[in-house]
């Protein structure tokens, strides 16, 4: 294996109470990236385990182990997992035995395509409480494919490969709970960077979830506004200020017409409603190109086509 300084591929895995199958996981990891040509590194994160995965991967050989001593969100596990990271190329994925990680040797050459991140798109639902999960999880991804203006085929997967480079720049915007996949494919998108997602099977889950439908769906949901508000406030002010506008003008015609050119104040107050919406939108969106982090990394695609 290559020195540490030089890695082409750090597998991040976050681990809490997956005991009975970690073994089988991180040995199908391992062959798959043996048999790739490419040198590597496994850091696992153990995230507070109370079954005895902790226990168990010190046991383990051939990985970088990272213990948590108490259980910190699956966020904190991958966001420290890749500060530690030396691989140019980082990959997330998880060890419950859903996601076809024999298959990672392909993202990564993807990504020696120009690509920044290519993402796992599952072409499945195999999570508890489906008939909720599955139309807040279709609610969410059109809002997030409208507000950064791309179509995203899964939000949320836990299968990734990107550049260790281009994440620095966001890591410290991930969030503590499950919500960090979506924080930094949002990132990416935002700041110009090309993410490309490839169809994978999705398999049902060893041991027991993690998710909690309502309390993890609510994050999704507020992350994907506040990462917006960051990001492209216009995209969330104007849409609604422009409604109103055109409703206010509505009813001053009417009010023209029907009261003798004497305004409402139902009138008056829609007016008012939406140019303060445009305004609002139009000073966040000043602050967030005055306040834009300056450490910018040249996007993959864009250094290729430069020459």
């Amino acid at each position: 294996m290559s020195s540490p300084s030089t890695l082409d591929v750090s597998v991040i895995l976050p681990v809490f109470n997956e005991r009975g199958h970690l073994d089988a996981e991180i040995s199908r990891i391992r062959d798959s990236l043996d048999g790739s040509g490419y040198s590597y590194e496994i850091i696992v994160v153990d995230d507070g385990s109370t079954d005895g995965s902790g226990e168990r991967l010190q046991e383990l050989e051939g990985i970088r182990l990272i213990q948590f001593q108490t259980n910190r969100g699956s966020g904190s596990a991958r966001k420290y997992g890749t500060l530690q990271a030396v691989g140019r190329v980082v990959v997330w994925t998880d060890v419950d035995m859903t996601y076809p990680n024999d298959e990672i040797p392909r993202f990564v050459k993807e990504l020696d395509g120009g690509w920044d991140q290519v993402v796992g798109a599952r072409t499945s639902e195999q999570g508890t409480l489906k008939l909720l999960r599955t139309p807040a999880k279709w609610l969410i991804r059109k809002l997030a494919s409208y507000l950064v203006d791309f179509k995203i085929p899964d939000l949320n997967s836990g299968l990734r490969a990107f550049r260790r480079s281009v994440a620095h720049q966001y890591l410290y915007l991930l969030p503590r709970g499950f919500s960090c996949v979506t924080t930094l494919t949002l990132a990416f998108l935002n700041n110009g960077y090309s993410v490309k997602y490839v169809p994978i099977d999705y398999f049902p889950r060893a041991g027991d979830s993690k998710f909690h439908w309502w309390k993890d769906t609510r994050r999704y949901m507020l992350q994907v506004i506040r990462m917006m508000l960051m990001y492209n406030p216009l995209r969330i002010f104007m849409p609604p200020a422009v409604l109103i506008l055109l409703a206010g003008a509505a009813k001053v015609v009417y009010d023209v017409i029907d009261k003798d050119w004497r305004l409402g104040t139902n009138t008056l107050a829609l007016l008012g409603l939406g140019l303060t919406l445009a305004i609002v939108g139009m000073i966040a969106d000043l602050m967030v190109s005055l306040n834009k982090r300056q450490d910018y990394e040249m996007p993959a695609t864009a250094n290729e086509s430069g020459g």
